[in-house]
């Protein structure tokens, strides 16, 4: 998320704590009427109050985030199971507010973002297992790249600026010997379908997408190809076992500390849920178009091609951490402005 964007959403919960703390304070009464229906009134909202707390503690359902794509796509297995409340959203933006409010219990999110909710909210968050790899690809009309130093020269429409799309170029061309910002054009669009378009009026040029949208920009358009995988590229570049982790999966340490048993029924549920879909396409598509997450044609195909994973414990640990390192490097402030502390990674 952009640093004016986590302003302002502060800004915004800061605001509203302000009103809700003034809507509290009421002017003192000027008879005994009055004062009598105000003692009324606050022993009315103390009522609502336990009502509200016995209410939340008879729920059992444990409250999951997810988002459109491959992260809601992994689930799909369990987007069926009453043991639990699935909020899908279209965008991180949505996803956040409901976290930091105590509204969410588990949420599956970008993973810089996580590293950036750790710090923000004062350490109230970890992060339990690695849900999505690498999911972006450089598509070209023709056959012209082939490895990466065929990119040079060349531009390159993407979409992602300021965020992970972003950085992740960045390193890969860098990593093979490719300035960024000297020996390619890199043109940045708001949405990826402006990226296709940006492909189709330049035959020549080469455009990243993410998956599932690289499977849907095939089927619509024939004469373009997957050229480079970029998590192939970051991979090849790296010796510390890093990968281009895209997706985790975060819990509230509250809800952890409160409900251990959940939360390793619940890993173990996504384990299984995510082992499904990689192995029966057909049948995980179904599902996942049911709850409008993708189309049945778009999944079945971009499955195989989403990364969707289940990594945890150290091996997560490494593999994320190593990934957050390297856009520290870049620019600190896309993880919150340091790298988190080990107490960030829970290991069952």
């Amino acid at each position: 998320m952009k640093k004016k964007k986590w302003c302002s959403f502060f800004l915004a919960v800061c605001l509203c704590a302000f009103m809700l703390s003034g809507c509290g304070t009421g002017k003192s009464s000027q008879s005994e009427d009055n004062s009598k229906k105000t003692e009324q009134k606050e022993d009315n909202s103390e009522k609502e109050a336990v009502e509200n707390t016995a209410d939340t503690s008879e729920r059992t359902g444990v409250r999951i985030g997810a988002l459109k794509g491959p992260t809601a796509m992994g689930m799909a297995q369990m987007l069926d199971d009453t043991q639990y409340e699935f909020s899908i959203a279209a965008s991180p933006d949505e996803i956040v507010p409901l976290i930091v409010q105590g509204q969410l219990d588990i949420a599956a999110v970008p993973a810089n973002l996580s590293s950036v909710l750790y710090q923000k909210t004062n350490k109230q968050v970890s992060v339990m297992a690695v849900n999505t790899l690498g999911i972006l690809y450089l598509v070209e009309n023709g056959e012209a790249v082939k490895t990466a130093e065929d990119l040079k020269g060349k531009t390159i429409y993407a979409s992602g600026k300021g965020a992970t799309p972003e950085y992740a170029l960045n390193y890969v061309l860098s990593a093979n010997g490719i300035d960024p910002r000297k020996d390619v054009t890199i043109e940045y669009k708001s949405e990826h379908a402006e990226v296709v378009a940006a492909l189709a009026a330049d035959q020549t040029a080469v455009g990243l997408l993410p998956q599932p949208f690289v499977t849907t920009a095939l089927m619509k358009n024939k004469g373009l190809r997957v050229a480079l995988d970029l998590n192939d590229l970051w991979e090849s570049s790296q010796e510390e076992g890093s990968r281009l982790v895209t997706g985790v999966i975060i819990v509230r340490n509250e809800f952890l500390q409160e409900n251990p048993e959940k939360v390793n029924k619940f890993l173990d549920a996504y384990k299984a849920s995510v082992d499904f879909v990689n192995s029966d396409a057909e049948a995980a598509s179904v599902i996942i178009d049911a709850h409008d997450i993708v189309a049945k044609e778009v999944a079945v195909k971009a499955i195989p091609e989403c990364s969707i994973t289940f990594v945890e414990g150290q091996e997560m640990k490494t593999m994320l951490s190593g990934y957050l390192e390297t856009l520290l490097d870049q620019n600190p402030e896309t993880i919150g402005g340091a790298m988190p502390d080990d107490d960030f990674y829970f290991q069952r």
